[in-house]
């Protein structure tokens, strides 16, 4: 069941970060850094989604881009690797694109590590388009990949 990410998905979010992505302990403090504005209502329109089944399996977070009007990026998605393959994320996407479109957005933007082969060809299976590939982003060698898809419901 897909639903909001409450307070109580802190801890669960987190090891879902670090078996799923493989968060760095840094990473995973920024994380929890973000988690606690969010709670707090710090990031306005910001959202946070978790699939349940008897426990946290997936979780997605979305953020307004600033500046304009209907664009959003996704910035988090993260599968347990044991439901990895089975529907789950693509389901999670979905439902962003159904949230976000019900809001007024127009346009989601992803973006990820060239390295990242299956998960472009994730986004790539999800109907994203390869908007942009931003060389050497993350580090020297670490090239970003920015995807987009129109939200047309």
């Amino acid at each position: 069941m897909i639903r909001s990410t409450t307070l109580d998905d802190t801890a669960a979010l987190l090891a879902l970060a670090s078996e799923a992505i493989g968060f760095s302990p840094e990473e995973l403090k920024e994380l929890k850094l973000s988690l606690n504005d969010y709670f707090s209502g710090e990031n306005g329109d910001h959202f946070w989604l978790t699939d349940d089944d008897d426990g946290l399996v997936a979780a997605a977070y979305c953020a307004p881009e600033r500046m304009t009007n209907g664009t959003w990026n996704l910035l988090f998605l993260a599968v347990h690797p044991e439901q990895q393959g089975q529907g789950r994320g693509t389901a999670m996407v979905r439902h962003v694109e159904e949230t976000l479109a019900a809001r007024g957005a127009h346009l989601l933007l992803v973006e990820t590590l060239a390295s990242f082969e299956r998960t472009r060809a994730f986004y790539l299976k999800c109907g994203y388009g390869k908007e942009a590939c931003i060389r050497d982003f993350y580090e020297a060698g670490a090239d970003k990949i920015v995807y987009r898809k129109l939200l047309n419901f």
